[in-house]
């Protein structure tokens, strides 16, 4: 499998996120909260990261986290299956480390490749 995170991998558009929000369960595992919703196609899964501004007011540590999000999951995204939408959100209040996020990573994928 390819290790890059192309464009048809990223959730984008007003209809799949509100669908995704709306419809979306729920999973948490240490510092990440995944809200995540079975398509049921052949299409690869689709990710979205957020860190939200009002844990971290500079632009560099919200980048900096969703950086660390994005390449844990793309060095790991064979473990998830296609047809699901993903949204990654960054629950702590401080930045950890990237072996630690790779961790949590790791068991969020595993849970979510069993729900589908």
């Amino acid at each position: 499998m390819d290790a890059s995170l192309s464009k048809s991998e990223r959730l984008c558009g007003k209809i799949a996120v509100g669908g995704l929000m709306e419809h979306g369960k729920v999973y948490c595992t240490g510092c990440l909260r995944c809200k995540y919703l079975v398509r049921g196609d052949d299409a690869p899964s689709r990710i979205m990261v957020s860190v939200p501004k009002r844990s971290f007011k500079r632009a560099v540590k919200r980048n900096l986290l969703k950086r660390r999000i994005r390449e844990s999951y793309r060095l790991q995204k064979a473990l998830l299956g296609p047809g699901m939408d993903v949204l990654f959100l960054y629950t702590p209040r401080e930045v950890l480390p990237s072996a630690e996020i790779f961790a949590d990573m790791t068991v969020a994928l595993q849970h979510l490749s069993s729900q589908q």
